[in-house]
């Protein structure tokens, strides 16, 4: 079987799926939407596609992250709307953005997407800060020469926070009031991991109390739906989950897919075994 991340691949889904059923092959990265364990008893293979997604969803941090801090959807609405004609050119002070050149990125999870998204930040002059469980030597060798913080510190001394960590038991709620308070109220929070990684009530709060700055979110914590209170706030950006959402790298994914049913059919070990 071929799934797709919005799709639970739990008991009730392997049972109508029969004894037949040889792999499920993730159109995606991240597996929180399979029971790895359910698989495991059943022995059913599971893969995914873990680098056809890396700079496309890169990419996408920094549409995020620049939409943000310039105020650009703010600004393709009052564009399109009659106000713009009718009251002229804006003043010096209206529409300004936040200036992100030298500042400080912060990268929760140490893995590819983390890395390309930090590499992005070199063309900034950003400097890098990292959070990771141990300890990550190409993060902190040239060109990242990023340091290795505590997330209580990270969150204290960056501009952007961008989420790149797996979701996990212990990820979840990561970034909950407690965290978001520690972040400056210049920050940005960037989320294209997992929606659950955020706790949704405490960032809409922090927004409208303009607590921090803004957000860019492609994930949300009840996937597909959005948290209401997020749809009405100016300072957030929001995206319907399309992180990898380029051609190029869905043609990618799709034949990672595909070798994986293919080695998996053919009784072969697939080129990206997850369990």
């Amino acid at each position: 079987a071929v799934t797709w991340v919005s799709e639970k691949v739990n008991d009730e889904f392997l049972d109508a799926c029969g004894p037949g059923l040889k792999g499920v092959c993730n159109y995606a990265v991240g597996v929180d939407n399979i029971d790895l364990d359910a698989c495991r008893r059943r022995g059913v293979i599971v893969t995914n596609t873990p680098h056809a997604v890396t700079e496309g969803t890169a990419n996408l941090a920094w549409a995020l992250l620049l939409a943000v801090a310039r105020r650009i959807v703010e600004g393709d609405r009052y564009a399109r709307s009659s106000k713009y004609a009718e009251e002229g050119p804006l003043a010096p002070a209206e529409f300004l953005g936040l200036d992100i050149t030298g500042k400080t990125l912060l990268i929760v999870g140490a893995g590819r997407i983390g890395y390309a998204t930090a590499l992005r930040g070199i063309g900034f002059g950003m400097r890098i800060a990292y959070v990771a469980r141990s300890r990550h030597l190409d993060f902190e060798m040239a060109p990242l020469c990023a340091a290795r913080v505590s997330l209580e510190d990270g969150l204290r001394m960056a501009d952007v926070v961008s989420l790149h960590t797996p979701l996990t038991a212990q990820t979840r709620g990561l970034i909950d009031a407690r965290a978001l308070s520690r972040m400056k109220r210049s920050a940005i929070l960037i989320n294209t991991a997992r929606g659950a990684i955020v706790d949704e009530g405490a960032l809409v709060d922090a927004l409208r109390e303009r607590r921090i700055y803004g957000a860019g979110l492609d994930v949300y914590e009840q996937e597909p739906k959005v948290h209401p209170g997020l749809v009405g706030l100016d300072n957030c950006v929001l995206m319907p989950h399309v992180g990898s959402g380029e051609e190029k790298y869905r043609k990618l994914m799709g034949a990672m897919a595909w070798a994986n049913a293919r080695a998996i059919l053919a009784g072969e070990e697939p080129p990206n075994r997850v369990a």
